[in-house]
């Protein structure tokens, strides 16, 4: 996975900030659920002690969720971007927009595809659920 480096960035209004380590090769998912892909939303998932949002940016906030109201799908409420959430595949990580990271530490982004309208499916299949866990390489 590489070695991790800071990442910031936020919502389009900058209302909403955060920074998260991650490696500078990151692997995204491009989900098909209804809301992916209405959003048209590329995320990278790291475990939730990786994310840190700025303690200013919490007034901006609000949460949707639906079906099994595991994942938070939270946005800002004055320019609508969800900049990052919590995905029902990995309710113990974050979900990073890529689009949201500010530019200059992203190297590489690999995309993979995960079928989110087969949720059950594409979860056993994907491998994504290790994606919010803390690496134990030593």
């Amino acid at each position: 996975m590489g070695d991790l480096v800071v990442h910031k960035g936020g919502c389009h209004c900058r209302g909403v900030r955060w920074q998260v380590q991650a490696p500078v090769d990151v692997v995204a998912w491009n989900c098909n659920c209804s809301n992916c892909s209405m959003r048209g939303n590329t995320h990278f998932i790291v475990p939730a002690s990786n994310f840190q949002l700025q303690e200013e940016s919490k007034e901006y906030l609000t949460t949707y969720t639906f079906g099994t109201h595991t994942a938070k799908h939270i946005f800002c409420k004055i320019c609508g971007i969800t900049s990052y959430y919590i995905p029902r595949s990995n309710p113990d990580g974050v979900a990073v927009t890529v689009n949201c990271v500010d530019p200059g530490t992203i190297k590489n982004v690999e995309i993979r595809y995960y079928d989110g309208r087969n949720w059950d499916k594409s979860y056993e299949k994907s491998g994504v659920a290790s994606f919010s866990k803390l690496s134990t390489k030593v």
